[in-house]
């Protein structure tokens, strides 16, 4: 175990992309994200002080990408919890191989087929067969037991049920798992934590204590254009900028899901391979599936659309 100092994160503060904010913008820049200067700020910081951070936002904000982005630029591995209603913690933390175990067992009785029942003592086989060759680290666990720094990625957190998510609070406060049958598991190197959530319920202030707050909103007009021009080269000025305004007016409606940035990469591609030049109502009308996934919400768009609005 190595012995840390308070408030710095060992083994990220040496990276040479999270050195700074400046370094982390250029950073998320050269690996195809293109944050603002808060995002880059609560990036640094996260790794500095040791802290999680808590994405907040719409979906399809980037909130996802921003983690994907982190580990890519600074060379480390991503480990994923995806989360869901019902997650538990063998799925989470870890669980045993209890088929292997029940081998084991079986194993030792036939290695002494005339011995008699119970000959090898409980306590012997109890502490052989909840060691670390029987035991399954799931993505909580492995990103605390990894060598070198990883990024952790705790997508959509907000799906998880209240008494789940207190299974988070102890990773996240003291980068520890504590195992009844072999002790408190403490990490040698601080996992850079990035924690999703779309709102859809309100978490805990314990998990939100713990963590730095970060709130990605769709991106302007003029930020979205530039995301578009760099996904799809060869896109012109002129069709990024339509494209930008006509998911900029969409999300000004009143629809049941409203077209995400993926989703604005996914028209501006789209319209590329058309070799359209501009978009007119009528194209725009006959391309909304690619933005929205309701019939209503196409309907109420193609309304406003070929009605010249």
């Amino acid at each position: 175990m190595t012995e840390r100092q308070p408030g710095v994160s060992p083994g990220v503060q040496d990276q040479d992309t999270i050195g700074s904010p400046e370094l982390v913008l250029q950073g998320l820049r050269s690996v195809g994200y293109l944050p603002n200067e808060r995002i880059a700020s609560v990036v640094y910081l996260g790794g500095r002080l040791a802290k999680p951070v808590l994405v907040e936002g719409p979906a399809g904000t980037g909130k996802t990408e921003l983690a994907k982005s982190v580990a890519a630029m600074s060379n480390m591995r991503l480990i994923r919890l995806q989360c869901y209603e019902g997650l538990d913690e063998a799925k989470a933390l870890y669980e045993w191989n209890y088929k292997k175990q029940l081998l084991r067992i079986q194993a030792e009785q036939v290695a002494s087929p005339g011995s008699t029942p119970g000959a090898t003592p409980w306590a012997e086989l109890e502490s052989d067969i909840f060691s670390e060759e029987f035991l399954l680290a799931r993505p909580l666990l492995a990103a605390i037991r990894a060598p070198e720094p990883v990024v952790l990625l705790i997508d959509e957190v907000d799906r998880l049920e209240v008494e789940t998510e207190a299974l988070l609070l102890e990773v996240l406060s003291d980068y520890q798992v504590s195992i009844p049958e072999l002790g408190t598991i403490t990490s040698t190197q601080t996992p850079l934590v990035f924690l999703t959530s779309n709102n859809s319920r309100e978490l805990s202030e314990a998990l939100k204590r713990r963590c730095l707050y970060l709130y990605i909103d769709y991106p302007s007009v003029e930020r979205e254009q530039e995301i578009v021009r760099s996904r799809v080269p060869g896109i012109g000025e002129h069709l990024a900028a339509q494209v930008s305004g006509l998911v900029r007016s969409l999300r000004q409606m009143d629809l049941k899901k409203r077209p995400s940035v993926s989703e604005t990469i996914d028209l501006a591609h789209t319209l590329f391979l058309l070799g359209a030049d501009e978009i007119t109502p009528q194209l725009a009308a006959d391309t909304l599936h690619v933005l929205l996934k309701y019939q209503s919400d196409i309907e109420k768009a193609a309304g406003e659309l070929t009605a010249g609005r």
